[in-house]
């Protein structure tokens, strides 16, 4: 099974910095799209920010100048370096993987998506 473990959250002060980060692991052959979204208690789950394999990004509104997604196709990581945070960025975390095929994988099969466990980030004000 593909597995995507995420690490890095964690408690900070309001303006401070963390930086997530998400490995897949598995029978991988290639991931279209990685990417972090987060929910807050209450809320529904929303996009924070996505990065397809070839590198277009898409970020939140709210998190367009503060955060910054990466990710390192030979490793099958994404990272998410999350600055200047605020508490209304306090939320569960989720590393999410879409268009996963893996080896066995048709070649025409447009991939699965998968969920991290989720991580919690904590803004105090």
């Amino acid at each position: 099974q593909v597995q995507l473990v995420e690490s890095g959250g964690g408690l900070v002060q309001a303006g401070g910095s963390l930086r997530l980060s998400c490995v897949a692991s598995g029978n991988i052959f290639s991931i279209n799209t990685m990417g972090w979204y987060r929910q807050a208690p209450g809320k529904q789950r929303e996009l924070v920010a996505d990065i397809t394999s070839g590198g277009s990004i898409n970020y939140a509104d709210s998190v367009k100048g503060r955060f910054t997604i990466s990710r390192d196709n030979t490793k099958n990581t994404v990272y998410l370096q999350m600055n200047s945070l605020k508490p209304e960025d306090t939320g569960v975390y989720y590393c999410n993987a879409d268009g996963v095929r893996q080896w066995s994988d048709s070649a025409h099969y447009p991939g699965a998506q998968y969920w991290g466990q989720g991580t919690q980030v904590t803004v105090s004000s």
